[in-house]
């Protein structure tokens, strides 16, 4: 074996083995030492990969990160050493191979339902790298070698997102204590009442399509900071759209509708709009011209008809409003055919409403 290598073996402890006697151990970098490797997981697409065949359904905004967990080395007649499934908040285990000759080492991996599969390998050959990837639920073993030896480096791959919801919640963005300490005269003094914080992001989305939470994972600044905040205070804020002085409920979207689909105030689709930019509604409730009271009494019947009500009429009390921030409050627009068969847009904003116990 090369030198360099030696010197790496005389620096690895022994792992405990349940075998018996064989004929060498199989070893692990002690982690309290420190380890220089030239492999740099992110110069390799495996993420890419692992995202696209392990976790195909992971939502948008979330992203997955891998830490190195340990260096292991499998002599020649080293004993099988079962890998239990691990602890930590890992979601899947990517094992890489070092480009090192060897014969034997098969790589088992078990299922939690007792599924198991092997991989072989090449042993070294080409030069090139092997990966493997599993989930976190899983064990793994390597059979003996059978010459020279198999050297191993594992990460540990973890779930994280710019927001605090998901299957994980690990956001890369947290608030400071400055932040905290700001925030909580705030919560103090709204101790048993429900409070609502208009978003300041623009999202690009259609309230007539989607729910006001599908937006959670993609919170931007501050916005994600403010949620983030909540949920550390082990609160449960959720997000609503609000539009005039009305507010609609956390399950439902911006949808209007007519008796009849061939009605001038029909909806409007995404073909209709052939992806214009038309001018938002000025005001509350008003349209691109000067509103008549007819226009005002027919885009308020839409609103209420689409299931929203009156915020007077709850109990959530609007920490900040358009009046003390001005021009920094989140817009999306709904795009609809006013009663003189005109397309319009309502526009739409996002309160994040929250419970003080």
């Amino acid at each position: 074996m090369p030198p360099a290598l030696d010197v790496l073996i005389a620096s690895c402890a022994p792992h405990p083995s349940k075998s018996g006697y064989v004929e060498n151990e199989t070893l692990y970098y002690p982690p309290g030492l420190p380890l220089t490797a030239t492999l740099e997981l992110a110069n390799h697409p495996i993420l890419d990969a692992v995202r696209n065949t392990l976790f195909p359904a992971l939502p948008v905004g979330h992203y997955l990160t891998a830490i190195r967990d340990k260096l292991e080395i499998w002599p020649k007649g080293n004993g099988i050493t079962v890998q239990a499934r691990p602890l930590d908040k890992r979601v899947a285990t990517v094992l890489v191979t070092l480009p090192v000759r060897f014969r034997g080492g098969t790589l088992v991996v078990r299922a939690a339902d007792g599924g198991e599969e092997k991989f072989f390998g090449r042993g070294g050959k080409g030069g090139d790298l092997e990966w493997e990837a599993f989930l976190s639920d899983c064990e793994y073993e390597i059979q003996p070698v059978r010459s020279g030896c198999r050297v191993t480096i594992s990460y540990a791959v973890q779930v994280k997102s710019f927001g605090p919801a998901g299957i994980q919640p690990d956001p890369l963005i947290t608030p400071s204590d400055q932040f905290l300490d700001l925030l909580s005269p705030v919560l103090n003094m709204s101790r048993g009442r429900r409070i609502a914080f208009y978003l300041t992001g623009e999202y690009g989305v259609n309230p007539g399509e989607v729910l006001a939470e599908s937006l959670v994972p993609n919170l931007k600044g501050g916005d994600s900071i403010l949620y983030h905040a909540l949920k550390l205070y082990k609160l449960a804020p959720e997000l609503r759209w609000t539009a005039g002085g009305y507010i609609w409920a956390v399950d439902q979207t911006v949808e209007f509708t007519n008796e009849g689909a061939d009605s001038p105030t029909a909806s409007v689709s995404r073909s209709m709009l052939g992806g214009g930019r038309l001018p938002p509604i000025r005001g509350p409730f008003s349209s691109g011209s000067e509103p008549g009271e007819d226009e005002v009494d027919d885009l308020r019947h839409r609103v209420v008809k689409s299931g929203a009500v009156p915020l007077n009429d709850t109990d959530i009390a609007i920490v900040s409003d358009v009046v003390t921030f001005p021009g920094l409050i989140a817009k999306e627009r709904v795009p609809f055919v006013s009663a003189m068969g005109e397309i319009e847009k309502l526009v739409v904003n996002v309160l994040l409403v929250v419970y003080v116990p």
